[in-house]
């Protein structure tokens, strides 16, 4: 999978863990991204139709209120935000077999910061700087 260099630098975070949010955001600020996070599906397609186009969504799929399945579910059917690109980030240890079956690559916790970064440059370019 190929996927198109966005300049915006701006990645969302979607996981219900606040830790899990607070630690992906500096990783990535410290690396020179831009960072906005949403504790469920529904804030995601909140920040994601008020206008928020990140280069790519980190997704969670197990939270309460809408989940990473039916954010995505959702996201495809709105066409002003389908193409965002998602990428599944999740604890469960099926997370590449239920990514793939979403139409998504997926990475597993705990993360890798080197295969993250590498992921987040290869959908949002090199970050910017400071």
């Amino acid at each position: 999978m190929i996927a198109e260099k966005k300049p915006c630098g701006l990645v969302l975070v979607v996981d219900d863990d606040p830790d899990v949010c607070e630690t992906l955001q500096t990783v990535l600020e410290v690396s020179g991204y831009r960072v906005a996070a949403a504790g469920n599906g529904r804030e995601a397609l909140k920040t994601l139709r008020s206008g928020v186009r990140p280069c790519l969504v980190l997704l969670d799929l197990m939270m309460p209120v809408m989940n990473g399945v039916e954010f995505r579910n959702e996201q495809r059917e709105d066409p002003a935000i389908a193409a965002v690109p998602v990428v599944v980030v999740s604890g469960d240890h099926c997370v590449a077999e239920k990514a793939m079956a979403m139409g998504l690559e997926g990475l597993s916790k705990p993360i890798d910061i080197d295969d993250l970064l590498q992921l987040v440059s290869r959908f949002c370019g090199p970050p910017a700087d400071g």
